[in-house]
Order: C-alpha cells, then sequence, then structure tokens
C-alpha cells in the first residue's frame, strides 16, 4: 500500500509539472492517471530496445503488461486492448465519457505488433479554425492523449504561431496595432497562415496571443512526450503590406487564386507575398525560426506552405524551380537538418496551372529527402500516381474525410483499405507514412481510426474491424448492431450522405424529376437506424451518439425527398401540395432540433460558450462570440464561403436554419396563391440580411431542452417512417 501511494504521489508531481521530463513508461502511468485512475494498479509499461516501432501485450500476474519501444508505441498497445478486450473507444472529445468494465479483462496470449510505416500523421490548418479555436489545455490534454493512443508522431502544431510573428513585426519597426490589425480573429488564423486573408474580423486581441502562447509550450511538451514530432510552421513569405512602407525596394506581389480573388474577400482582405528572393526573405526566416525555437524548440521538421490555393509569381518552370529551392535554403541557413512538409493540395486544386513540368521542378529543387509531401486527399486523388510518386521524395498517404467540420456521414473504409493496399504494394520505398487530413474533427471518428490502424500489422480484417467497431460502441457484441453497421458501411458511408437543410433554400437546388423515395443509400440509412434502435439495454454514450446521428441524417434525406416534392407542387402551382408539404418541412426542423439537442457533440451552445470563456471582459467575449457564430455561417464577407462550415446542432437548425426555410416556405406558397413568380433573388436579399443579423452577440440564441436520446429517435421513427408512411 506504501509503495502504491508513493507511486502515485510521484506521478501527480510530474502532473502537475508542465515541464517535467518524464520518461516513456512514467508518460504511460500518466495518462492512465488522466484517462481511467481507477485502473492505474492494472498495468505495467515497459520500455524494450527495437528499431522498428512495435508493442507487446501479455499478462503479468493479474496486471496488464504493455511494451514498447517508446511511449508512443506503447499508447498504441494500450489502445489496442482497450478496444479488443475491453470493447471500449476513447474518443478525441473531453466531454465524452469513457466507459470501461469494472474488472479489466485478462491477457491469456503474448501478442507482439509492429509497425508497417515510420511516420503517422494528423491534422490540417483549418482545423485550428473549424474544431480547435476555442478549446482550453484540457481539451488539448484529452487530444494528445487520443493522438498518442491512435499512433500519431508527426502532428501539426500552429497554436501560438502569431506570438512568434508578434515579436519579429514588432522587431521589424511595425507598431503594436498595425501588427495586431495584420492578423485576423482567432477562427480564420488557418487562412491568415497559408496566405489567404489578412485583417479579417481583426485586430487580434493581446490576450489571445499570450494565452495561445503559453498553451503551445504545454502542446509541444506534451507531444514530444509521447515520442511526436511536432510540425512547426517556417517564413513561406506572407508578409504585411505595409511592410512595403518600410522596405520601400522589397520585391512583392499581391497574392490572388487561379479564379480571382480568393474567397470571394474584397482587396483590402488580400495578402501580400515576399519574393523569395529578395534579401529580405532570408532575414524574416532567421529571424522567424531562431524565435519560435527559443519559444517552442524544434523537431526540424517545418510546415511551408507558399501557394495554398494561391498562384505564384510565376508558372514558369524553371522560375518555380529557384523559387522552391531558396525557401528550402533559407530554412537549411538557420537548421541544417530542416525538412520541409508540404501540403499536396495545391496540386489538386489547381490541376492545370500545376502542369508535370511545374509540379517536377518545385518538388526536385529541394534536396532528396529534405522535402516530405502530404499526399492530402488520397480518397479522392492520389498524386504520388501522377508524380512518379513525388518524384522520390518520401510522402504520406492521408485520408482527408471531412471539408469545414461540416456534419454529415461520412466514411469510405472499403476505398481505404483497398487504395492503401495498392499504395504499399505500389508507390515505393519513399512511401513512408499515413495520416489524415480533415478539416475538422467531424462525426466519422471510426474513419481515422480504421486509416491509423492500417499503419500497423494488425491481426484483423476489414471485416472484423468492423465487427468490433459495432460492439464497442454498444460495449457488448449484439448481431442488430453489427447488422447496422455492415449495412451503413455497404450503402452508406461509401458515398456520403447530402446536406440540405443547413443549406440556403432556393427553388434552384431541387429536384422537378419524379422522385423515388428512399433510395439504396437512404434505404439503408432507415434500415441500419431502426437495427440500432431495436438493441436492448444499450445505452452508452457513443451507442446514444449514433442514434442522434444517424436519425440526424435520416431526417435529412427525408427532408431532401419533401423539398423536391415541394418543388414539383411549385412547378405544377398545386397550393394545397404546397401547404401541406411544407407543414411537414417545417414539422422536420423542429424534430431535427429536437433530436441533435440529445446528444452534447450537437451543440451552438457550447461553440458559444468555448469562445466567451476566452474573452476577459464584455468587450473580448463578443469580439470571440460573433467570430465563432461567423465562420460557421456567413463564413466572409461575401455569399462565396456562405454555409461553408455548416453544422446540424441544436440551435444552430432553430435559430439559422429553419427561419430561412420557413420563410422559404412560407413566400413560395404565397406566391402562388397570389399567381405570382416567387422572387429568387429579392428572397436571396433577405436570406443576406437575416444571416448578417445571425452573427451579431446581441441576437439572442433560444435552444431545445435535451431529451431522452433512444426515446426521442423512436418517437420520431414512428412519426415519419412507421409502415403507413
Amino acid at each position: 500500500m506504501k509503495k502504491n501511494i508513493l507511486f502515485l504521489y510521484a506521478l501527480f508531481i510530474c502532473l502537475v509539472n508542465v515541464d517535467a521530463k518524464c520518461t516513456p513508461t512514467e508518460s504511460m502511468y500518466n495518462m492512465v492517471m488522466r484517462l481511467f485512475p481507477t485502473h492505474i494498479n492494472s498495468f505495467v509499461f515497459q520500455q524494450i530496445s527495437s528499431s522498428t516501432d512495435c508493442f507487446i501485450l501479455q499478462g503479468s500476474g493479474n496486471k496488464i503488461k504493455i511494451s514498447g519501444n517508446n511511449a508512443n508505441s506503447m499508447a498504441v498497445g494500450l489502445n489496442y486492448y482497450l478496444k479488443n478486450y475491453c470493447i471500449t473507444t476513447i474518443s478525441w472529445f473531453l466531454t465524452d465519457p469513457i466507459e470501461l468494465p469494472k474488472i479489466l479483462p485478462r491477457i491469456e496470449k503474448h501478442i507482439k505488433i509492429t509497425a508497417k510505416v515510420p511516420i503517422r500523421f494528423f491534422l490540417n490548418y483549418c482545423t485550428y479554425g473549424y474544431t480547435m479555436p476555442w478549446w482550453s489545455w484540457k481539451d488539448w490534454e484529452r487530444f494528445i492523449d487520443w493522438m498518442a493512443l491512435n499512433g500519431i508522431n508527426r502532428p501539426l502544431a500552429i497554436t501560438g504561431q502569431e506570438a512568434v510573428w508578434y515579436k519579429i513585426w514588432k522587431k521589424i519597426g511595425m507598431t503594436d496595432m498595425e501588427i495586431r490589425s495584420y492578423f485576423t480573429g482567432p477562427a480564420y488564423l488557418p487562412w491568415h497562415r497559408m496566405c489567404n486573408i489578412d485583417m479579417w474580423q481583426g485586430p487580434l486581441p493581446m490576450s489571445w496571443i499570450k494565452s495561445q502562447e503559453i498553451l503551445q509550450k504545454r502542446i509541444v511538451n506534451r507531444e514530444r512526450e509521447f515520442n511526436m514530432k511536432p510540425i512547426l510552421p517556417a517564413f513561406s513569405g506572407h508578409i504585411p503590406a505595409i511592410l512595403k512602407t518600410l522596405y520601400s525596394n522589397m520585391h512583392t506581389t499581391k497574392v490572388a487564386s487561379s479564379w480571382g480573388s480568393w474567397g470571394g474577400f474584397a482587396s483590402k482582405y488580400h495578402c501580400s507575398f515576399l519574393n523569395p528572393m529578395d534579401s529580405l526573405y532570408d532575414v524574416i526566416q532567421k529571424e522567424y525560426l531562431s524565435e519560435q525555437n527559443l519559444l517552442y524548440g524544434t523537431d526540424h521538421i517545418y510546415g511551408v506552405d507558399p501557394f495554398n490555393e494561391v498562384n505564384p509569381p510565376t508558372w514558369n518552370p524553371d522560375s518555380l524551380a529557384v523559387i522552391s529551392s531558396h525557401i528550402y535554403q533559407s530554412m537549411a541557413l538557420v537548421d541544417k537538418d530542416a525538412i520541409w512538409l508540404q501540403m499536396g493540395w495545391l496540386f489538386i486544386n489547381d490541376s492545370i496551372h500545376w502542369t508535370p513540368a511545374c509540379k517536377k521542378a518545385f518538388i526536385g529543387s529541394v534536396p532528396q529527402g529534405k522535402m516530405l509531401f502530404l499526399d492530402y486527399f488520397c480518397e479522392n486523388t492520389e498524386v504520388w500516381r501522377t508524380t512518379e510518386s513525388f518524384y522520390g521524395q518520401p510522402f504520406i498517404w492521408c485520408y482527408l474525410g471531412n471539408f469545414g467540420g461540416t456534419t454529415t456521414i461520412y466514411g469510405p473504409i472499403k476505398k481505404i483499405s483497398k487504395r492503401l493496399f495498392n499504395t504499399f504494394q505500389y508507390a515505393g520505398n519513399n512511401f513512408m507514412g499515413i495520416g489524415a487530413t480533415l478539416e475538422g474533427l467531424d462525426l466519422n471518428m471510426f474513419a481515422y481510426e480504421f486509416t491509423l490502424d492500417k499503419a500497423w500489422n494488425i491481426p484483423q480484417n476489414d471485416t472484423q474491424w468492423l465487427e468490433n467497431l459495432a460492439d464497442r460502441r454498444l460495449g457488448f457484441k449484439n448481431m442488430a448492431a453489427r447488422r447496422a453497421w455492415k449495412v451503413l458501411s455497404s450503402n452508406v458511408l461509401e458515398k456520403g450522405t447530402p446536406i440540405v437543410i443547413e443549406n440556403r433554400p432556393t427553388l434552384k437546388n431541387g429536384d422537378t424529376k419524379e422522385v423515388i423515395y428512399p433510395n439504396e443509400s437512404q434505404q439503408g440509412l432507415l434500415n441500419a437506424w431502426k437495427e440500432l434502435l431495436s438493441v436492448p439495454n444499450a445505452n452508452r454514450s457513443t451507442y446514444c451518439f449514433d442514434v442522434v446521428n444517424i436519425g440526424r441524417q435520416v431526417l435529412e434525406y427525408y427532408f431532401q425527398h419533401l423539398y423536391d416534392g415541394f418543388i414539383q407542387a411549385y412547378e405544377k402551382n398545386d397550393i394545397s401540395k404546397l401547404k401541406s408539404i411544407g407543414a411537414e418541412m417545417k414539422s422536420v426542423l423542429k424534430d431535427v432540433d429536437v433530436l441533435v439537442a440529445c446528444h452534447p457533440t450537437f451543440s451552438l451552445k457550447n461553440w458559444i460558450k468555448n469562445a466567451r470563456i476566452m474573452g476577459k471582459d464584455a468587450i473580448e467575449k463578443d469580439y470571440f462570440e460573433k467570430n465563432a457564430r461567423t465562420i460557421i455561417t456567413v463564413w466572409g464577407d461575401s455569399n462565396e464561403l456562405n454555409d461553408y462550415a455548416r453544422r446540424g446542432w441544436a440551435g444552430l437548425v432553430s435559430n439559422y436554419y429553419a427561419p430561412r426555410w420557413i420563410k422559404f416556405i412560407d413566400e413560395v406558397t404565397e406566391a402562388v396563391k397570389r399567381h405570382k413568380v416567387f422572387d429568387e433573388k429579392a428572397f436571396t436579399n433577405e436570406c443576406f440580411g437575416m444571416e448578417r443579423n445571425f452573427i451579431e452577440p446581441s441576437h439572442i440564441i433560444t435552444y431545445t431542452k435535451s431529451k431522452n436520446s433512444i426515446l426521442t429517435a423512436k418517437s420520431i421513427l414512428k412519426k415519419y417512417f412507421t409502415p403507413n408512411k
């Protein structure tokens, strides 16, 4: 007993001291203390020597012994035990409970599993805007644990970047207000960092800059405890336009995308790019990397994306080679071990201008092995196939899966499995890793866990993996749940599901031909929902989430069917059908909000609450709230990105989406009643005004009271989907 008390006390000291250097085994004990402290005495962790990442599971008396070559491998071993023996899932969200059996299962046989690839990457610049801007250290702490449990050892780590830039721009001669006005609001910083927009919803409060510096220090320290190498940014050429007044001889260009203004933003928000050949480029790079190293340390891998969705100064291959070479050399002059991490998204986003000659010049001008590519969107386009495996530069195969943090059911595990199998077979020795580049931490966590499991020699085929997932969501084996997930994987996950309610209404998007309802995917989703709701004695949080999430999408499909019928009735001037279908559409909108209010993941209230916590006073709280409201609704200063980051959240459905639909239904019905043509343009302008009003913190939001998710779902199922319906 005394030894246990001393052991727990030592762990507590390591936990409270964020600068403590923990050994790999101490890091694992600390993780267990954070996640399920009552089981701390059930585990033994041991570091072993191995040239390849691996873990070993075995019984040791009444304990579970987990060995690995480092803390990251041991964490994957722990997760393997939790998923396959305890039948449970550790979520990446802090608010999701961890549900374990009271008595942990024993391990009867020795299990050793090795990694297939040395690198496992995670995150996207955009995730820091669509999911993470309001995260506290506690949120990050859980998320880093999740990354370790899933083997991530190359996380993108761009928090606190503005603290570094503030010091650099101040040293160069800019004032406090000039610097903070150059930055965007917090949720938009990813696109500021990628040289897409400046100043939008600035100036950035100093309290934010300071708090994020403190947060980043804790993030990278914890990530390194788990043998992760945080990927920090380097200077890519993005500079404040005002520098031109201080250095008149600078060679700069205003950036633009191939389709014009990025995101439809007005010219005052456009970015300036410093030509890498300008003498000031190396000076800024040295200042930035030196300052960043002092604050956050370095693992010598730097994210640099100079032309993300914007044009380079030239499309001449020889000039691109010179630019690329100089960007790398500017880093190597400061850090001789520097490796440039580059997103492959630029080649997908503008495949016309990025010709084979341009790509080869841009990639080939960097010394071999010094540029690491993210093959960014492999479930859609595998760039390695069209670039001779990135012309020999090492690359990471990535599953993206989510744009804008939208709430839609998607997870093409069959496609992921097939494409990764082929990549292992044919990509060559420079295929170095597997990763995920999701824009938001979406509702399909399982798809990312499936992808990351492919980085290890796990003795499970895809069918077994899916059955295990079904069991984990419940906490026990049930054939109805397994059938539900089999149906989902066959008919729904591969194709994705539509988003209708969260789009601005229009007569142009509906289907005026005869619609057959339900189709294969719709029927599959409905059948899966029915199967899940038939499971007896199920109440685990993950199960309740699935009931709400799948039910939400079933209603989305049904709303699409009603919407199409509504437009057909308009085309036929059938006022009776317009009224009856319109009433049904309003009913569905109300029930969607009622259903999603049953689970905290689907909550506008939490999003706004967490944003307001960031503010030190009422003015800052309102500032952060407006920033939080804007990105998930109107996004920018034009219609171009409107609803790009749409969410099927309680509070957002009832206060933002439903009012637009109700207005649309009423005005279309009234137009037919008066024998007039519906004025689409006038309606769109009205919506624009409603949307801009919503983003103001003064706009009061009402919320649906949460109810029992299972009872609510069964009631809705009976209301709309009984046999006679």
